[in-house]
């Protein structure tokens, strides 16, 4: 028997790989499916089943297409109802892969379908669960993604997931090993492990919703409390891995269509698309295609797509450093942005060539905000999560999160200069690129972000540990 967690770190998204005697199962796998594919040619060993923990909100994953080109079946836990030919399990349903046993319990909570896989090895021992978003490492998956389709509340979503993990999670030994759907950086939950292994009695000794005397009550609140609203995309991905999609193959052919730079304004005018860059920020800052918005592919880009653009139709054309363009599409298709016109061919150089308008952002390093700030005077808008505000920031500078920018985009004044920072630049660049595509000239993005303020004389606040603020 072998397991393997493929984890991707922008989408902090575990997959998980499985075999025994020839045969194996995937749990949870990405859109796109060649990586599976390659490993079930390279082990060689026959896909039996694949495994869905639930429908997932913050990707879309790949069962779909793995079905179709290995036509193992697909499960689902107890109350699913894809639009697809699907295993619905029931409860303690077991299925045998080589000679080992995946057992379905049914854990309901963070949605009515959620569905712990359970590994019997063959021995006959409970060796691992894997949790999906019922269960992470330090938090449980957020009761409020599925109140709508649930017709319940978050507080009665909670409570179905308080009586799920004592019954069916809480009761199985202590050396049983957790592996979960998500880690640190997930919107899923709110307090993740940057772990993304663990065990039953390591949860029970540390993870807060798992205390042993804590009431249905207790867990409820804690569980409910400080949950910033989800990302708006999430409904759509949804939509999409309970209903199906368009092949990865037939997005990725789209995105890697080349348009050609004397025939970009055209085209971008014609299909209403938006720009997207995926270049460094720093690159981005000093020349880009007017009206374009920067989300750069090296940091958290799926994410910030998924919470920025929301729309998941919404048609996009990119703009990549030459070679990331399939990367870009790729990172793309993961949370459902198939509308893909096409890439700059020849990236932004091909753009320069033909001598058309260019952007820029007003860059200033943190010696330069240093001299500048005047406290009490000028205005500084920290773009990070609210719990970094807290933790430490500058001086009356104001919490303005980047993931609510549509919301208080329109209280600021065009006329009234500002500063503007994130922590180290990716996202402040991302907001710069927004307030400059609606107009805004006003302002002076610093480089660097906080992590370079912070090596100033700039006035800060006392610094408080960020577990103490989330």
């Amino acid at each position: 028997m072998q397991i393997e967690q493929i984890y991707t770190g922008c989408l902090a998204q575990g997959a998980y790989y499985i075999t025994s005697n020839g045969e194996a199962a995937i749990i949870d796998p990405l859109r796109e499916v060649q990586p599976y594919l390659d490993r079930l040619e390279r082990d060689n060993v026959k896909l039996k089943y694949i495994f869905e923990t639930h429908f997932h909100a913050d990707f879309v994953s790949g069962h779909v297409d793995l079905s179709k080109k290995t036509t193992a079946p697909i499960v689902y836990g107890p109350t699913a109802n894809p639009e697809f030919e699907a295993i619905i399990a029931t409860d303690g349903k077991e299925f045998n892969i080589g000679k080992i046993k995946i057992k379905a319990l049914h854990t309901p909570g963070h949605t009515m379908e959620s569905t712990t896989y359970l590994l019997i090895d063959e021995n006959g021992k409970e060796h691992a669960i894997f949790s999906g978003d019922t269960l992470f490492i330090g938090d449980v998956g957020r009761p409020d993604l599925a109140q709508k389709a649930a017709s319940m509340t978050q507080e009665q979503l909670a409570g179905i997931l308080f009586h799920s993990l004592r019954t069916k999670i809480m009761t199985l030994a202590d050396d049983v090993i957790v592996y979960p759907a998500h880690g640190a950086g997930s919107a899923c939950g709110k307090n993740m492990s940057k772990e993304t292994v663990s065990t039953i009695g390591q949860q029970k000794a540390t993870n807060y919703a798992l205390r042993a005397n804590m009431t249905e009550d207790e867990f409820i609140k804690e569980v409910t409390d400080g949950l910033l609203p989800p990302p708006a995309y999430f409904g759509m991905n949804v939509a999409m891995n309970k209903q199906g999609y368009e092949s990865f193959e037939t997005v990725l052919n789209h995105g890697m269509r080349a348009i050609k730079a004397n025939d970009f304004e055209a085209v971008v005018e014609d299909s209403g698309a938006l720009i997207l860059d995926t270049r460094k920020n720093g690159v981005f800052a000093k020349g880009f295609i007017p009206q374009s918005i920067n989300i750069g592919i090296e940091g958290d880009f799926a994410p910030w797509v998924g919470a920025l653009i929301a729309d998941v139709k919404q048609p996009i054309i990119l703009v990549t450093e030459i070679g990331q363009e399939e990367e870009s599409v790729t990172r793309l298709s993961r949370v459902g942005f198939d509308n893909l016109i096409g890439h700059l061919e020849g990236g932004f150089e091909a753009w320069l060539k033909t001598g058309k308008d260019i952007d820029t952002v007003n860059r200033i390093t943190a010696d330069e905000f240093s001299k500048e700030l005047k406290i009490g005077e000028s205005k500084v808008i920290d773009i990070r999560k609210e719990s970094e505000y807290s933790a430490e920031h500058i001086d009356e500078a104001y919490s303005r999160p980047l993931a609510n920018i549509n919301n208080w985009l329109k209280d600021i004044d065009p006329k009234e200069p500002f500063f503007l920072h994130c922590a180290g630049g990716y996202r402040s660049m991302i907001a710069a690129s927004i307030l400059q595509a609606r107009g805004f000239r006003n302002f002076k993005e610093i480089e660097g972000g906080f992590n370079a303020i912070a090596k100033t004389e700039v006035p800060k606040t006392d610094f408080v540990c960020q577990s103490k603020v989330l």
